[in-house]
């Protein structure tokens, strides 16, 4: 009988608390901000070769360097 009273008083006291909650409700708006700097990066990243493999490709033809269009 002795270990149910403290055991009790234990399982009492952890219901109350909610500083295990918060600190996962932290961890899900950690993961969600993560995600969504992940997925911008990655995009932006995406759009920047694009840029600049065009300007290499228009480097590399000698044809529009030598006439400086914007047509090649």
């Amino acid at each position: 009988m002795k270990f149910f009273k403290p055991a009790k008083a234990l399982a009492k006291r952890f219901t109350r608390e909610e500083d295990g909650a918060t600190a996962i409700e932290y961890g899900l708006f950690a993961a969600l901000i993560a995600a969504v700097i992940i997925g911008t990066v990655y995009t932006l990243g995406q759009n920047v070769n694009t840029g600049f493999q065009t300007v290499n490709d228009k480097l590399a033809d000698p044809s529009c360097v030598a006439t400086a269009t914007t047509s090649c």
